[in-house]
């Protein structure tokens, strides 16, 4: 493979139930510190976000509970898949997140695992809150109402 068409090869994995359970305060973009295996296994799609969330250890942001699988080819340098990553953010979004994570009911989590145009892997999180139930109802009947607002507007075109 050529280095061309390995940047090419764009990779964009999204937490789907994130939007779901959570309202998004602020959404940042992070720098991940990752091994060759783990970034390997990366660009083969096999990364899981749905139970990832990070946290603060000596004033450095680590993101916990990301299933990055074994690479395949790998051999004993293979990497642990749930293993703490440390993320990279200047210290002015740093000390922004911990200021604002001190307050009650809120959490920082992943949101979309992607590679930028020069292969490097990149984690969007969000400051979030998490909903309750009839904040996912309303959720539920806005989608429900935007699919047959689509509906009725195909069937318009025809």
């Amino acid at each position: 493979m050529s280095k061309v068409s390995k940047i090419l090869n764009k990779v964009s994995i999204k937490n789907k139930r994130a939007s779901f359970e959570f309202m998004f305060i602020e959404i940042f973009m992070a720098g991940i510190v990752l091994k060759g295996t783990e970034i390997k296994s990366i660009r083969m799609g096999s990364v899981s976000l749905t139970e990832g969330y990070c946290y603060f250890k000596n004033g450095e942001l680590f993101v916990k509970n990301i299933n990055i699988s074994i690479y395949t080819e790998g051999n004993f340098y293979n990497h642990t898949p749930t293993q703490d990553r440390k993320l990279l953010l200047t210290k002015k979004e740093l000390y922004k997140l911990e200021s604002k994570l001190k307050d009650k009911g809120l959490t920082i989590i992943p949101i979309h695992l992607f590679t930028n145009e020069k292969g490097f892997a990149k984690l969007e999180i969000a400051l979030a809150k998490g909903k309750k139930l009839y904040d996912k109802r309303e959720t539920l009947k806005s989608k429900d109402i935007k699919r047959d607002i689509q509906r009725d507007l195909k069937q318009l075109k025809k």
